[in-house]
């Protein structure tokens, strides 16, 4: 006699694999700030050791952000047609090599020369993690996923100078760059073995989690790359207010990474190069935590309140605090408040990360990372003449000020922005 077994079987539980794709991103932002920091924190060594004076080295500082910017929208619509895994590994190894290449180099053009083509290689890397991320996380979950990756990044950024600090008391600054690029070799060989641009392709992926990362998801095809598609691009008045809004973020965010520690040392001389050293890296120290809760803060203001508000809310109230603090830095007359009113600013305005890129992915459907290389390169623009339109105020209050005014612009630029809305085609996300 037989009888029927009914099927009581719970539903199958998601695996998690899709963390582990946020693993890889996290480490390879901070890598990027890992091998962008060192150079500053060694050019003294290397000017002495090569004859490159201060004009020169500020040369090859901008060297690599010119050819980021100028490369960095090619690079995000390459890993759009094909795929990710392929582009993060090409740009990984690219960089990591010109990091290795600065070891030798002999003197003032080779060295730019390296650094340039170091510029070339980087650019794209974060919309390219920007469109990975579009791959395998549901909406609900990509401000939080984007906070994350910055705090890789900036906990990187703010660790670099004190680790190549150490390490220059033991080996040469060629050592150095070495060393660091070939942390990149072991990633991009680890990225291109495990990872798959799709979900569904892992092996590790059960059914569940690629249908729970689907679901939540575009999966309409890429245009093709022609007059048309840019057009849209160039045409979307909220992607303009976007990329604006960048501009003034990055404009902050390089005063931060370059005059900081010149500022600190002028105006707090009578403090000790610990104390000052400390407050150079408090914009940095504090978002991290920023970058993770700005992240939270985004999404759950986005399930709850909607795109507009859950994206465009926190980003204009973060440049609108990052305004206010960096005003209240350019008039208390205590220059460690100043100081730390700096630190909230810059914790502030990177509170928005994962709004902004969460919007770019959102309204890019399967060209995010075109999209977001179009916001990091007005990014890029904004970090480009940040450093030299401050150091051309004779007074620091007043360089202070001006990017205090253009946060606030920064803040009404949200107001203009459309994260419900595709780019590509006329339905809301």
């Amino acid at each position: 006699m037989t009888s029927a077994v009914l099927d009581t079987a719970s539903p199958e539980a998601r695996t998690r694999v899709r963390w582990v794709v946020l693993a890889f991103g996290a480490a390879v932002a901070g890598i990027t700030y890992l091998d962008r920091v060192c150079i500053s924190q060694t050019a003294d060594s290397m000017r002495a050791d090569l004859g490159i004076s201060k004009g020169q080295m500020s040369l090859i500082f901008s060297a690599f952000t010119l050819a980021y910017g100028l490369f960095e929208i090619p690079t995000g619509a390459w890993g759009d047609r094909i795929g990710t895994r392929k582009v993060m590994a090409r740009i990984v190894v690219w960089w990591s090599s010109f990091t290795v290449a600065t070891a030798a180099a002999a003197g003032f053009s080779s060295l730019l020369a390296i650094r340039f083509l170091f510029g070339v290689g980087e650019a794209g890397a974060w919309p390219t993690m920007a469109r990975t991320f579009s791959r395998w996380f549901p909406n609900s979950e990509r401000g939080t996923v984007q906070g994350i990756f910055f705090m890789g990044a900036h906990l990187a950024g703010g660790l670099t100078p004190l680790l190549v600090t150490w390490m220059l008391l033991h080996v040469h600054w060629r050592t150095i760059f070495v060393m660091f690029g070939a942390v990149g070799f072991v990633w991009a060989l680890a990225w291109w073995l495990w990872f798959r641009d799709e979900p569904h392709d892992h092996p590790s992926v059960n059914q569940a989690e690629a249908k729970y990362i689907e679901a939540g998801r575009v999966t309409m095809a890429p245009e093709k790359l022609d007059g048309v598609l840019f057009r849209k691009v160039a045409g979307s008045g909220g992607l303009w207010a976007l990329c604006l809004m960048y501009a003034t973020q990055c404009y902050g965010f390089y005063f931060f990474i370059t005059w900081l520690p010149t500022y600190l040392k002028e105006t707090m001389g009578d403090y000790s190069p610990a104390v000052r050293g400390l407050l150079a890296g408090l914009p940095l120290t504090l978002s991290v935590l920023a970058d993770l809760t700005g992240g939270l803060t985004s999404d759950w203001s986005t399930r709850h309140f909607g795109p507009k508000w859950g994206r465009c809310g926190v980003g204009g109230l973060s440049l609108f605090v990052a305004g206010l603090a960096m005003l209240g830095a350019a008039v208390v007359p205590n220059p460690l408040l100043s100081a730390l009113l700096i630190g909230v600013a810059g914790a502030a305005g990177n509170f928005l990360l994962g709004a902004s890129w969460s919007t770019c992915v959102g309204i890019a459907g399967a060209h995010a990372g075109l999209v977001s290389a179009c916001m990091n390169t007005a990014g890029q623009v904004g970090g480009f003449v940040s450093p030299i339109i401050a150091a051309s105020f004779a007074n620091w209050s007043h360089a202070l000020a001006l990017t205090a005014a253009l946060y606030f612009f920064g803040a009404i630029c949200w107001l203009f922005v459309e994260p419900h809305k595709h780019l590509f085609e006329n339905n809301d996300v």
